[in-house]
């Protein structure tokens, strides 16, 4: 069974930073395979991905966050960070860790951030 925590996340200015961090109990050798996420949702909007990186370290970000997020993977740790700079209101929103392997997917319980003065 795989489980993630994540934390992190917080109330922070519109301008200001967090870095959320994803602990993984999965083993190695799932881990070694996954691609890792992170995801946020509002109410009453759909989960939308943020942030992906796969175990060679390519990532895909989604064009809200570009330039501003940075996702990163420590496959050794089993860890997987979103560093998040320059953030606005509109970043407010509970953000899920998401460990993908071909056949299934695993959610973390969330944190939530709000970005508000």
């Amino acid at each position: 069974q795989v489980q993630l925590v994540e934390s992190g996340g917080g109330l922070v200015q519109p301008g200001g930073s967090l870095r959320l961090s994803c602990a993984a109990s999965a083993s190695g050798s799932i881990f070694s395979i996954a691609v890792m996420g992170w995801y946020r949702q509002t109410p009453g909007k759909q989960r939308e991905l943020v942030a992906s990186i796969t175990v060679g370290g390519t990532t895909n970000y989604a064009d809200s966050v570009k330039g501003r997020f940075t996702i990163s993977r420590d496959n050794a740790k089993r860890t997987v960070h979103l560093q998040m700079n320059s953030l606005k209101p509109e970043d407010t929103a509970v953000y899920y860790c998401n460990l993908k392997v071909t056949w299934t997917a695993y959610w973390g319980q969330g944190t939530q951030v709000t970005v508000s003065s």
